[in-house]
């Protein structure tokens, strides 16, 4: 049987990226999709970023510490938990992920031009069965 997906959604992540160096060179696509869920979901955990991207521990730390190091983000130890750490956007940091955010809010909005409702639905479905078979 071939791949129906796979190699679609792999190319479709790699266009992405390529979108995202085009459009924003001054970052990369791990550091675009951090940004951006900061500004979708505000101040995150460290385990709350490993959530929602599955990064290696080691990998989020690196981009972390690339975007930390731009002052883009912030990493304060929790008032709640003195061993988790918050990442905040600075106001740098919010302007750049407000820019990639429209960038990828246009991407976004040209890929489901024209499609319905129950497509776009069918499609986040179809996703999330794919993330959670791969854990």
């Amino acid at each position: 049987m071939n791949l129906r997906l796979i190699f679609g959604i792999h190319r479709a992540t790699h266009r992405i990226g390529l979108y995202i160096r085009k459009h924003a060179p001054d970052v990369n696509q791990a550091e675009a999709h951090i940004l951006c869920h900061l500004i979708e979901h505000g101040d995150s955990t460290i385990a709350q970023l490993h959530r929602a991207f599955a990064h290696q521990r080691s990998t989020l730390t690196s981009v972390l510490d690339r975007l930390a190091a731009r002052k883009l983000v912030t990493r304060e130890s929790s008032p709640a938990d003195r061993r988790s750490f918050v990442v905040s956007l600075t106001a740098r940091g919010r302007a750049c992920a407000t820019r990639i955010h429209r960038m990828l809010e246009q991407l976004e909005a040209e890929a489901l031009r024209g499609a319905g409702i129950k497509t776009i639905e069918t499609v986040e479905r179809v996703i999330e069965k794919i993330e959670r078979a791969g854990e």
